[in-house]
């Protein structure tokens, strides 16, 4: 498990992706560059990262499930993820 820091830093940036996102919109829209650059770094959509929703891993994370592939598996083998079926061949 991710220790708490960790996890309560992403939410915050969350927030704070969500409070400037419509001011930056608009100075993209603009071209002001000067104006971005005085909002804060964490408005920065590409500050987030992509942590999984069990484990709050953030290394090896798909996507398509929202988790990690170490806890993909797990849930995966255990049968608590409907449509995902072994293969064997």
């Amino acid at each position: 498990m991710a220790k708490t820091a960790w996890l309560e830093r992403e939410k915050r940036k969350q927030k704070t992706v969500s409070k400037y996102a419509k001011l930056r919109a608009e100075l993209k829209a603009n071209g002001d560059h000067v104006g971005l650059s005085l909002l804060p770094r964490d408005a920065s959509p590409t500050r987030l990262t992509n942590r999984c929703r069990v484990s709050g891993r953030r290394r090896a994370f798909m996507r398509r499930f929202q988790m990690s592939r170490l806890t993909f598996r797990e849930m995966a083998l255990a049968g608590l993820v409907p449509g995902v079926t072994k293969s064997s061949w």
